[in-house]
């Protein structure tokens, strides 16, 4: 059967034919959508008697592999550690640590149904699955799981931000963000959980995805990051009221301003601008103006906290 050209290179399909097996016939290749780091190709294949679907993820992104040159490694390692959580999560199949199949780096992996939700009916209904899913993360220990958390950016190389109306509390931030960190426990970290990156069936959490920068680490790197997307998603107000449901549904979380304040800082190589990502899966009225007043005001709320935790 012919398949459709979708851009997907020739030697890494007959990679994937190889790795599902001769006994399974390659039906449909097609492009996913939001991926903005690495191209995602949703693959069906039949035994003749049933269809199955996998996601192949090629890393094409040469900045992010001269960085991390094990991104492969680290996904399909990552996604048999996630397994272990409960929840649902790609299966891990294959992976080409090197690119000497695919010509790039790539990992082959199952596909969980479901779809990105970011414009919810009942937003608190919403927020209540997005923590259950992230507590149940971090309750597995994760032990012997190799990687660490590590900040991506160097705080003291960012420039006062002039696109700030609050210049100056950006740069208490990173010089709180420069400090030494609070001690905390480390748990399993998914290191990029956010609405984008988790799936929906109905009203219920179906699986979360994106596993390549799982981790060991604090709960409040997760925590923060997600309060992150939501503050720009929605404001604030629902980064705030995500916090409060983390903190009811996970065991042993003492909250921590200061990780809030590194995943702020973690994000800035220049002016935020509206993550293309989110417009991908539906979200509408985002303006880079817009989230820069918001990351402003949560910047405020977050040197709040701060202030009052050391007093």
């Amino acid at each position: 059967m012919a398949i459709k050209q979708t851009g997907c290179p020739s030697n890494a399909v007959e990679w994937v034919n190889k790795k599902i097996g001769e006994q399974k016939e390659l039906l449909r290749i097609e492009p996913l959508v939001g991926g903005t780091s690495s191209h995602l190709y949703e693959m069906d294949y039949s035994d003749g008697a049933s269809t199955e679907s996998c996601v192949l993820r090629l890393f094409t992104k040469t900045e992010w592999l001269a960085m991390e040159p094990d991104l492969a490694d680290h996904e399909a390692a990552s996604l048999l550690e996630a397994a272990k959580t409960g929840l649902a999560v790609p299966g891990m199949l294959a992976f080409d640590a090197n690119g000497e199949q695919c010509g790039v780096p790539a990992v082959l992996m199952t596909k969980i149904e479901g779809s990105v939700v970011l414009q919810p009916d009942n937003e608190e209904e919403w927020l209540e699955e997005l923590v259950a899913a992230l507590a149940k993360i971090h309750s597995h220990g994760a032990a012997g799981f190799q990687w660490e958390y590590f900040s991506y950016n160097q705080n003291l190389s960012l420039e006062r931000p002039a696109w700030s109306d609050h210049p100056a509390e950006w740069m208490q931030a990173f010089s709180i963000a420069h400090g030494a960190p609070p001690s905390a426990e480390s748990c399993f970290l998914h290191r990029d959980f956010h609405p984008a990156n988790v799936l929906w069936e109905g009203k219920k959490v179906s699986g979360v995805v994106d596993w390549v920068n799982a981790c060991r680490g604090p709960a409040g790197v997760d925590v923060g990051h997600c309060r992150l997307n939501l503050a720009q998603l929605y404001g604030t107000e629902t980064a705030d009221r995500f916090l409060e449901a983390y903190t009811r549904h996970a065991d042993n979380f003492s909250y921590r301003a200061y990780w809030d304040i590194l995943a702020l800082t973690d994000i800035l190589d220049g002016p935020p601008m509206v993550y293309p990502g989110w417009e991908t899966f539906g979200m509408t009225g985002l303006t880079d103006e817009l989230i820069r007043q918001r990351l402003d005001v949560y910047l405020l709320s977050l040197l709040s906290r701060f202030e009052l935790e050391s007093t």
